[in-house]
C-alpha cells in the first residue's frame, strides 16, 4: 500500500502552511503515530504525523515551502521497494 501524505488542515481558517523541517529521511522506517514534518502558520508549529507503517519513500516539497491544505508533502509505501511511480 502507498500513501500521499498532505498537509493537513489544523484549524477551521487554516489555508495554507509552510514545512518547516522534515524529521525524516528518505529511506526511513516509521511507524503510526511517528512524526514526518513540522508544518508552521502564522499561530502555531505542529507535526504531522503517519498513520500507518512503512518506509520514508519520496519527498513532493522542500523545506521552507508554503503549501496549500491538502497539497501532497510525502509518500510513505508499506513495502520498500513499491513501485510509486503513479503517484508522483
Amino acid at each position: 500500500m502507498v500513501k500521499v501524505f498532505k498537509l493537513p488542515r489544523m484549524g477551521a481558517t487554516m489555508k495554507e502552511g509552510t514545512i518547516g523541517q522534515f524529521l525524516v529521511k528518505v529511506g526511513d522506517k516509521v511507524s503510526e503515530g511517528d512524526a514526518l514534518y513540522e508544518v508552521e502558520t502564522d499561530k502555531i508549529t505542529n507535526q504531522a504525523e503517519s498513520d500507518m507503517d512503512g518506509y520514508v519513500r519520496k519527498f513532493l516539497v522542500e523545506e521552507g515551502d508554503t503549501v496549500a491544505c491538502q497539497t501532497p508533502v510525502l509518500i510513505v509505501s508499506e513495502d520498500e521497494n513499491e513501485d510509486i511511480s503513479a503517484y508522483l
